[in-house]
């Protein structure tokens, strides 16, 4: 997934650390079955870094954990009425899980200012899937109007907004933009993860509730704790408390950074007229390409050994918008070692295109 994260840049001492700590200190009933909203110390420490970092207003009672986003989602398409609203560009992946529990998604418009969310009040949605911070994949943060038209069509309408915030810790060019959970945390469920920050591997994630939804997804997951394990759960939340989360965020903005500003020097040096965009956040960026010409590059690439990823595919199936040419680029996966060879392979998969 383009997305994905530097798997050697995973913090192994200081994670060590803090699992030797966490499972030292942890009380005997720790190591009996799991809690299904996920352990306490998680819990409180998600909650004081949420309301720090990304102004989530909640307390540790309405947090639960999951074991990452596609988990949350199945969770909650389970009990959520009627359509789901979605952006036009998304992972397929996302919306067959949504159709899998019985919820038809009804596309929204994207543009440089994120999803049009006046077009809400115009479907018969009861819920839309936003990632207001990045949009992904095309980039850009939900400007501030579509941010509080959203939240009013939730509060006139009865709906729910659910607020996927991706890599929302990952801004290179400004502060990090609050989450939309701030702004109504009664009408918005915020969803997270450590998939971007740490690692996909580790499974961990969260739903942040409005109180009336608590009850419900705690019934969906079950009587016990199924999917995440306490160990990690123990881990995270002492790496949290101690700011070793911190720490390791800021190694990996400026370690991010430095990679994208490479990709950006190196496009505007070797391939001068592709426009890239969606590079003030993330962990990839989207290479704007003339009409047509998206199967030449990614073939292109395949041959030169570089898996990419082309935009057309993220398109909704039932959106108006005109499909658009394009490479997804996820620039934060490559080892530092073979990150120079996949620029050089990128670029030479660019001249391939005819220009107009």
């Amino acid at each position: 997934m383009p997305s994905s994260p530097d798997a050697s840049a995973f913090p192994r001492s200081d994670w060590l650390t803090s699992a030797r700590r966490a499972v030292t200190a942890a009380p005997s009933s720790a190591f009996g079955v799991g809690d299904p909203r996920g352990r306490p110390e998680l819990r409180t420490a998600l909650a004081e870094y949420l309301a720090r970092a990304r102004g989530v207003r909640t307390d540790p009672d309405r947090i639960v954990v999951c074991a990452g986003f596609a988990h949350a989602l199945r969770l909650l398409g389970g009990i959520l009425d009627g359509p789901v609203a979605v952006e036009s560009y998304g992972l397929a992946f996302y919306r067959d899980l949504l159709a899998a529990a019985g919820r038809r998604t009804v596309p929204l418009t994207v543009d440089r200012a994120g999803a049009r969310t006046a077009e809400l009040a115009a479907t018969e949605a009861r819920a839309a899937l936003l990632t207001p911070a990045h949009q992904f994949p095309t980039g850009g943060p939900l400007h501030a109007d579509r941010r509080a038209a959203a939240v009013d069509w939730a509060r006139a309408h009865g709906g729910l907004l659910l607020e996927d915030d991706y890599d929302g810790e990952f801004r290179y060019d400004r502060q990090p933009i609050g989450a939309v959970q701030g702004l109504d945390p009664d009408r918005v469920v915020y969803l997270g993860s450590t998939s971007k920050s740490l690692s996909p591997a580790l499974r961990l994630g969260w739903m942040v509730l409005p109180d009336t939804l608590v009850d419900p997804v705690l019934a969906a997951k079950g009587t016990r704790e199924l999917t995440s394990g306490v160990i990690d759960q123990l881990t995270l939340a002492d790496f949290l408390a101690h700011g070793a989360y911190d720490r390791h965020l800021r190694r990996m903005r400026r370690h991010y950074r430095r990679r994208r500003d490479l990709l950006v020097r190196t496009l505007a040096e070797r391939a001068p007229d592709i426009r890239v965009s969606g590079i003030a956040a993330g962990l990839h960026a989207v290479l704007e390409l003339p009409e047509r010409s998206e199967p030449l590059a990614l073939g292109t690439a395949r041959r030169l050994g570089l898996a990419l990823e082309g935009l057309r595919p993220y398109r909704h199936p039932d959106s108006t918008m005109p499909p658009r040419d394009g490479l997804v680029i996820g620039y934060g996966t490559p080892p530092d070692h073979a990150f120079p060879a996949a620029l050089d392979a990128l670029c030479q998969a660019l001249a391939s295109i005819p220009r107009a």
